[in-house]
């Protein structure tokens, strides 16, 4: 976050983050994937604050949430359902030991979140070790051919939503820069802008990791996994022939 912008109460970033993240087609693919089999045991990495989460364990799965953002996990817990999930606050270090899981989800870009290398290595192997022999791992990664981060400017990105009191904010985002300097792997570095009515402009700056699908197949080998099926978007188009996504299916050997 840049050291001269407020931060926004937890409280109204969550709900933000709900405002600007209402149920879509990527929610629908993971919800109907897992969904062909009842009680399954499935792991949402990345939760937030529970969209998919509520949805899976409604659906009559067995779901444990994990997210990092403390915040959001609370935001969670107040939601109707949300007794019936497990809510972790942590990484995949704190999956719980021995679980035993059929599925493991990391939704909403979430792999691309974990920009360090060795991070990323890790979450694979904690994944890997979590799950049953044959169990899902199912995740989206924009593909870095359809170079989302050129449409990620004030023009284009700019748009508006509502909090639960009414309050409507205005939102847009900024690239800073782009690390390319490998063939298969770009980290985005952008700040993420929220100007409330009173005039309070927000600033968090962040950066995400956009990996080729060569190297997503070649780090899910690495790390034990058979990937089934790469998808260019959410009605399993071909890639590059979807809206820009790499939506990975691999079972765990």
């Amino acid at each position: 976050m840049s050291p001269t912008s407020p931060a926004l109460p937890d409280d109204d970033r969550t709900a933000l983050y709900d405002a600007q993240n209402a149920w879509a087609a990527d929610d629908d693919f993971f919800l109907a994937l897992v969904g062909g089999r009842a009680d399954s045991r499935v792991l949402d990495l990345g939760c937030g604050t529970g969209r998919l989460t509520l949805a899976l364990a409604a659906a009559g799965h067995r779901v444990t949430g994990i997210d990092p953002d403390a915040a959001a996990v609370a935001a969670a817990r107040r939601k109707p359902g949300a007794d019936g999930v497990v809510w972790v606050v942590g990484t995949s270090e704190q999956i719980p030991p021995g679980a035993g899981f059929d599925a493991a989800l990391m939704t909403a870009h979430v792999a691309q979140a974990i920009t360090d290398d060795d991070m990323w290595r890790g979450t694979l192997d904690d994944l890997h070790a979590a799950l049953v022999p044959g169990g899902l791992l199912a995740f989206d990664s924009r593909d870095p051919d359809g170079r989302a981060w050129e449409r990620w400017n004030p023009e284009d990105s700019r748009g508006t939503a509502a909090l639960p009191d009414g309050t409507v904010v205005e939102g847009w985002h900024e690239v800073a820069s782009v690390d390319d300097d490998a063939p298969d792997r770009w980290v985005v570095h952008l700040a993420e802008h929220t100007l409330l009515p009173d005039g309070t402009h927000v600033v968090d700056d962040g950066e995400l990791v956009f990996r080729s699908e060569a190297r997503l197949r070649a780090d899910l080998t690495a790390a034990g996994f058979v990937v089934e099926q790469v998808y260019g978007g959410w009605e399993r188009q071909p890639v590059g022939e979807g809206v820009g996504e790499l939506v990975v299916l691999a079972r765990r050997v």
